[in-house]
């Protein structure tokens, strides 16, 4: 009996595996959404705004609307990110003029949507400020989801 619990052993193993390899798959979509994040002293109030994240075949980018005024920065904030697992992690940045800041955001996927929270670390004439953000990212649903042709 001894060879049976082996068997069921490789067989769970080989499950696990192919699930994975069937979820990272998924997994790979453009997800939209909106961050707010709190207002700065130099912006009238909180922002809401845009992101897009595209995960394909494990690399992750994003890109987020940045608005100061009434109309959006020429430039968004752009970055990278891992994903381990179903955590989501992105770091990115934002340059305009003499202001930048540093951005962190992480959440975790359930079914086909993930909540972010995070913050942006803004510099400006040598005075720094540091503001949260929270939001949500979702993707299509499957059936609408690019097919792969083969």
């Amino acid at each position: 009996m001894p060879g049976r619990g082996n068997a069921a052993g490789a067989a769970a193993l080989l499950l696990a595996l192919v699930s994975t390899g069937a979820s990272a798959q998924v997994m790979d979509a453009t997800y939209r959404g909106t961050l707010v994040c709190d207002k700065t002293p130099f912006t009238k109030d909180r922002m809401r705004e845009a992101i897009d994240v595209t995960i394909s075949s494990g690399d992750v980018r994003y890109t987020h609307v940045v608005r100061l005024r009434e109309v959006a920065e020429p430039e968004p904030e752009r970055g990278t990110g891992s994903l381990n697992g179903l955590r989501l992690e992105l770091q990115g940045s934002w340059k305009g003029g003499a202001r930048h800041y540093e951005a962190r955001y992480g959440g975790v996927f359930v079914r086909r949507s993930a909540r972010l929270k995070g913050t942006q670390t803004w510099t400006e004439g040598g005075r720094t400020v540091t503001r949260h953000c929270a939001g949500a990212i979702k993707r299509p649903l499957r059936a609408f989801l690019p097919r792969k042709r083969m």
